[in-house]
């Protein structure tokens, strides 16, 4: 029980430290933004945009995945507690980092002219590619050295690194638009990112490892899990990006460019605003089931909890949203954008299965089954588009939101059949409590938005809020005495 207890508890740290860590670095964001929109007007707010997106596509082809598929291989070498494996994984992981972000830098600087002309129409930004190439050598070994702090669970360090390398990036760049203005744009994007290699660089100082020599026989055997998997996560990626491409082309031709805009601003609310809860539990959840990952009961036992403490966190919020989803959109982003309402209340519903079913998937990755992780997210992918385009066509922006609950749902039983065949997972009976009661609410919730009218669902809906919130507090409480954490905190 006490060690039950103790799971919960990390799990719960590790969300908290990074969901803070996710909100930082969005004000970091929105400041950085509107400094440039300030500084360099539109146009240099262009040329920025596409200076990074075209480098960060060339890096996403060139870099293997390794920002995720090694967090498997150095967790489970340091969850072994043999410091000598710890420093041969470390030892090839550094090769393969610096073989690829010379590779990354190399392919920019030969084909700048071409990438210019691609993405300007001109030559005219040949020279900065050049410049920019290193960049990407740069990024590289910074991803190399997070990838260290969280398969090594040095979370305290890993946070420290993002929101400090945040903040530098914002105070290092922020006066070379102010002198400079858009010819300040490639060195401030250079010295970022040199800086954040240097501090990241600083805290993966502070772990202990060793360099030893490593044949190139060993180097092939112990990389090659690490680039395939790699491979399959940047393949999926970009199937996932061009399914992604295809419904705003359709929606473009179909509809209009409005329509595309609304699509963008509800599910990035629904991305970025309810999706950094995933985004914080991910870094510690991913290195601990991988250390875990040859026990098929431990692995069962870690999802479960994962499964439940991301319902309980986002339960309350996702009824939240659904109730007061119209001063959400008005708040973030204006009246003009509250035709998206009632596809982001059908999408909610659909976050209930996708955290769930984000909980298990991750399962495929910690046991580094590359071939059924890309077949997996492969279908998902196809009928998630089929369902998107359908959707649009049937019921525009709506039947985009019902197209989100009807994929999840359909990629929640997908991979929850897939694991329980291949590795004996199933749920427990706590998690079919919890899952049971907060989708209620968040359906008493939306039924409440459909057959209430303004303002009156805000009261109704208000109780089975505050009954979301008051079980959410409960059951977290039993799983690792919260009240008893929430008194300590008073104390101190």
């Amino acid at each position: 029980m006490q060690e039950e207890r103790s799971s919960y508890r990390e799990i719960m740290k590790a969300t908290s430290l990074f969901g803070g860590v996710q909100v930082f670095n969005i004000i970091i964001s929105i400041i950085r933004s509107k400094i440039i929109a300030v500084l360099l007007g539109p146009a240099g707010m262009g040329i920025v945009g596409l200076l990074t997106s075209t480098t960060g596509l060339v890096s996403s082809l060139t870099n293997f995945g390794l920002g995720t598929s090694a967090v498997r291989d150095i967790a489970a070498a340091n969850e072994s507690g043999n410091q000598n494996r710890i420093n041969k994984v470390v030892t090839v992981f550094r090769r393969l980092v610096w073989i690829t972000g010379l590779l990354g830098a190399v392919i920019t600087f030969i084909l700048a002219p071409w990438l210019s002309q691609l993405t300007f129409g001109n030559n005219e930004y040949t020279v900065a590619f050049m410049w920019l190439s290193v960049t990407l050598l740069f990024k590289q070994l910074t991803s190399g050295q997070n990838v260290m702090l969280q398969g090594m669970r040095k979370l305290k360090y890993l946070a420290m690194a993002n929101m400090l390398g945040s903040a530098i990036g914002l105070v290092v760049s922020a006066p070379l638009y102010y002198y400079y203005h858009i010819d300040g744009i490639v060195p401030a994007i250079i010295l970022t990112a040199l800086f954040l290699l240097g501090i990241t660089w600083y805290f993966s100082r502070k772990i202990n490892i060793d360099r030893i020599a490593v044949s190139p026989q060993e180097a092939i055997f112990e990389g090659k899990g690490m680039l395939k998997m790699g491979f399959m996560l940047n393949l999926s990626g970009l199937i996932t990006v061009g399914a992604s491409y295809i419904v705003r082309i359709f929606i473009s031709n179909t509809g209009s460019l409005e329509d595309v805009g609304l699509y963008n601003a509800g599910f990035a609310i629904i991305g970025t605003y309810v999706g950094l809860v995933f985004a914080a539990m991910s870094t510690d959840y991913y290195p601990r089931l991988s250390g875990v990952s040859d026990d098929n009961q431990k692995a069962t036992s870690l999802i479960n909890q994962q499964a439940e403490i991301a319902l309980l966190i986002l339960a309350p919020i996702l009824t939240i949203f659904i109730i007061f989803v119209n001063w959400a959109v008005i708040v973030l982003y204006s009246t003009k954008f509250v035709p998206v309402n009632e596809m982001i209340r059908w999408a909610a519903l659909g976050m209930y299965f996708k955290a769930v079913s984000w909980s298990i998937a991750f399962i495929f990755l910690a046991k580094g089954a590359s071939k059924l992780f890309f077949w997996n997210e492969l279908i998902g992918n196809v009928y998630t588009l089929g369902f998107n385009l359908l959707g649009y066509y049937l019921f525009g922006l709506k039947g985009l939101g019902i197209s989100f609950l009807i994929s999840f749902a359909l990629y929640f039983l997908q991979v929850f059949f897939l694991v329980k065949n291949k590795y004996e997972f199933s749920f427990n009976s706590k998690f079919y409590k919890i899952f049971g009661i907060q989708l209620s609410m968040g359906i008493l919730c939306f039924l409440i938005t459909m057959f209430v009218p303004n303002p009156w669902n805000y009261f109704v809906g208000l109780p089975f809020i505050l009954i979301s919130l008051w079980f959410s507090y409960i059951e977290l409480d039993k799983r690792m005495d919260l009240k008893g954490i929430l008194n300590n905190y008073r104390k101190k």
